[in-house]
């Protein structure tokens, strides 16, 4: 039975829905909570609000200084109330309780570095060669920012678009996605203790076709910050054309981790698996694809089958769980679909391909590992977005270099390898966004993040991240009391 209720969060109220519906519990497949699930008026309101925040108000007089004293309570508000937190993110979405502890603390760090970069945004003088005249370039909020998140990661993939927004002096509506919904919708009791002006930060959820849609092709929205699939991405850059709005787009991946001979093997083994099947592969940055080297590959592969088989699958809320369920029922039986036509596709299974043994209740499926005759299967060319791990072989670095680089993604990759010169070689020859080596899912808010090609367009993280939510504005001024020489003559 459902026990618990959320609110949308609008100009700083939180709002009664008309319309709610279940939310579900991965791990037993029951549900547990009722959602909001916001119309297409409450995303009016919710707009026309962080427009009004943006254009007068407490918001729109604030010094980038006190703009950013209020990320950095944000980020300490987010950290004492880290474990709730964590918490309802594995009830709402099935991932590990030690999975969520860790993201959290990360995502109060993102609060406060951009907290701490809020003033430090600067514009510039521009040394004119006109005697009198001055010229400086300051930087100006983009206006209204639709935030747009998936269900994995929500408050992590929030706060790289909430942080550099607010710093910026832009204001948001951020839509929770509908499967997962609730600590975003838990967070919006922090902003609003935080102290944020209404208007400034609204937090609501509900379903593409009646909340997505609005929201993303609002004429008031100036920017639209998306995490999500590349069909959604198509539809919002449609959406975002009509009314000359920008977007950033970061999608999904196929993303190779590339093991070389010389590798020490045991590290890359427990990298890989972190890679696939940490948050159950449900990562855009899941390392799907294992390529390596011929001469190691029936050793490597005998260590990631025992590293995979000893993963214990379990509740999510008990700190020994190393693996949780998929979010949803529908995620776990694409995943089967995918599995068996690769499987009757020439694929060779390692280990897993089913649903473990003594899990009847919830969305789980076994760590899984197929190996692949070519690049043709579908666990190899498709993002699965579970624990699916694809193995190829090869022989030489041009090689790894050349199924490394066979996607239309570009996110992000892995070489593991001790070759100083050949580990230069690879990451610049990788097309992808990130390329870790001798490591795998390390993340910084002082870096850019983001992909090639279909992986997305933009950049979040860094300092690069607040000029996005900007554009300048050029200020000539005069400083003869002369009269003006030729009103008639471009000066």
């Amino acid at each position: 039975m459902s026990t618990v209720a959320f609110k949308n969060y609008i100009d700083g109220q939180f709002v009664e829905a008309t319309v709610t519906f279940d939310s579900i519990d991965p791990s037993t497949g029951m549900p547990w909570a009722r959602m909001p699930a916001a119309t297409a008026a409450d995303v009016d309101r919710a707009v026309e609000a962080a427009h009004r925040a943006l254009r007068s108000g407490p918001w729109a007089s604030m010094t980038a200084t006190a703009r950013g004293k209020l990320l950095v309570k944000l980020g300490d508000l987010v950290a004492a109330n880290a474990g709730r937190l964590a918490e309802l993110e594995t009830h709402d979405t099935g991932k590990i309780i030690r999975e969520t502890r860790a993201q959290i603390a990360y995502v109060g760090d993102y609060y406060r570095y951009y907290g701490g970069l809020a003033d430090k945004h600067e514009g510039s003088f521009v040394p004119i060669d006109k005697a009198d005249m001055e010229v400086t370039i300051r930087p100006e909020p983009i206006g209204v920012v639709a935030a747009v998140v998936p269900w994995n990661s929500q408050l992590f993939l929030s706060a790289v678009k909430l942080g550099p927004a607010l710093a910026a002096g832009c204001t948001v509506v951020l839509k929770a996605s509908e499967d997962g919904p609730a600590p975003l919708l838990a967070f919006a009791e922090l902003v609003h203790e935080a102290g944020f002006p209404a208007g400034t930060v609204n937090i609501l959820t509900g379903f593409g076709h009646d909340c997505g849609r609005r929201l993303t092709s609002h004429p008031l929205v100036a920017r639209v910050a998306f995490t999500g699939g590349p069909s959604t991405a198509r539809q919002i850059v449609i959406n975002t054309a009509e009314n000359l709005a920008y977007s950033t787009l970061e999608l999904g991946g196929k993303s190779p981790v590339v093991v070389f001979d010389d590798a020490d093997l045991d590290s890359a083994a427990n990298a890989v698996v972190a890679g696939i099947f940490a948050a159950t592969g449900q990562s855009c940055v899941a390392g799907s694809r294992l390529l390596v080297e011929r001469s190691v590959k029936d050793e490597f592969l005998d260590r990631l089958k025992r590293k995979a088989e000893a993963i214990a699958i379990g509740d999510p809320q008990d700190p020994a769980t190393e693996m949780g369920p998929l979010a949803t029922s529908r995620q776990r039986e694409r995943i089967e679909k995918i599995v068996t036509e690769s499987l009757a596709a020439g694929g060779h299974l390692v280990t897993g391909g089913a649903r473990p043994k003594g899990k009847a209740d919830g969305f789980y499926y076994a760590p899984t590992i197929i190996e692949a005759p070519d690049q043709s299967l579908a666990c190899v060319r498709e993002e699965l977005f579970g624990p699916v791990l694809s193995v190829l072989a090869f022989d030489t670095e041009a090689e790894a270099l050349a199924l490394a680089n066979d996607t239309p993604f570009g996110l992000a990759s892995g070489v593991f390898t001790t070759n100083l010169a050949r580990a230069h070689r690879m990451a610049r020859g990788i097309h992808a966004g990130v390329v870790w080596v001798n490591t795998y899912r390390a993340v910084s808010p002082l870096v850019p993040f983001g992909g090639y090609g279909q992986s997305g367009l933009g950049r979040e993280g860094g300092m690069d991240a607040i000029r996005d939510y900007t554009r300048s504005k050029s200020v000539w001024i005069r400083t003869s009391d002369e009269p003006i020489p030729d009103p008639f003559v471009m000066r």
